[in-house]
């Protein structure tokens, strides 16, 4: 059976991974450069070729911890698989980046409204990780003669109870097309976080040193649902850009954190619970 067969195959079926493997479908690995990355891509190589995998790492600029790209493509690099950085573009073509786009919220909803994303606003993962890398991954796909792919996310069960909830396996509507299928897996959906830190030992690698210091989050250095721990730790490694945020706190007039902290009041209760 081929790549073309599936499509003839009932809406209800739904292959296995070694059926997809072995249809010759593309694996497109999410990399943030965090442990669930870095863990969900050394799974995927004991099962997919690399000649069937392509990893795109989602590039957030400044907010981004320094590292965590350069172990993205270290990572593809040493497996020899296909590695793209997606960037967040406006319409127009201007680089879109977590500032910018705060702005224009703020612009747009003539400030009457929060302009950081929430849980229920999540712009931060659509518009500058999902939005663009489904666009490269939509390229990668044509360009390579790809009708099948599996697009490969690094959540866990562990992590929440939304996340606990997600189907580990389903096909994206909204990037299948007539001529396109796409799947989304959720390879270490079952993992907790020791098993994720085992699964990179085990391998002979190193996780973004972060970790080391004591984050329990990584991408983003200031993360909307980051542990106070993790603002302290940010604020220290990047003390410039923690001084941005705050600026941008203050002129706007609300708080970036789901807490509804400020990030100098979750500074001072993560130092306070250290004392």
């Amino acid at each position: 059976m081929t790549q073309g067969d599936l499509f003839t195959l009932p809406a209800t079926h739904r292959p296995t991974i070694a059926e997809l493997v072995s249809r010759g479908a593309l694996f497109v690995i999410n990399h943030s450069g965090g442990k669930d990355s870095q863990a969900m891509m050394i799974r995927l190589l004991a099962i997919v070729p690399a000649s069937q995998m392509v990893v795109i790492h989602a590039d957030l600029g400044e907010v981004e911890w320094h590292g965590a790209k350069d172990l993205a493509e270290r990572q593809a690099r040493e497996a020899g698989v296909a590695f793209i950085t997606a960037h967040a573009v406006y319409v127009d073509g201007r680089p879109k980046d977590f500032f910018n786009y705060v702005e224009h919220r703020n612009t747009l909803k003539a400030g009457k409204v929060p302009p950081f994303p929430s849980s229920k606003q999540r712009w931060c993962t659509s518009e500058l990780k999902s939005g663009p890398i489904n666009r490269e991954m939509r390229r990668y796909a044509k360009q390579h003669g790809f009708s099948l792919v599996v697009n490969c996310e690094g959540l866990r069960a562990d992590e929440s109870d939304d996340r606990a909830k997600r189907a580990a396996f389903t096909i994206d509507e909204e990037q299948t097309v007539t001529h396109r299928t796409v799947y989304t897996w959720l390879p270490i959906h079952d993992l907790t976080t020791a098993q994720v830190f085992a699964t990179i030992r085990d391998a002979g690698q190193e996780p973004h040193p972060a970790y080391g210091a004591g984050n329990e989050r990584l991408s983003c250095v200031f993360c909307i649902f980051g542990s106070a721990g993790d603002i302290a730790h940010g604020a220290k490694a990047r003390p410039d850009l923690f001084a941005k945020f705050v600026a941008m706190e203050d002129r706007l007039g609300y708080t970036m954190h789901m807490s509804r902290l400020s990030l100098i009041e979750l500074v001072a209760k993560a130092t306070k619970l250290a004392a």
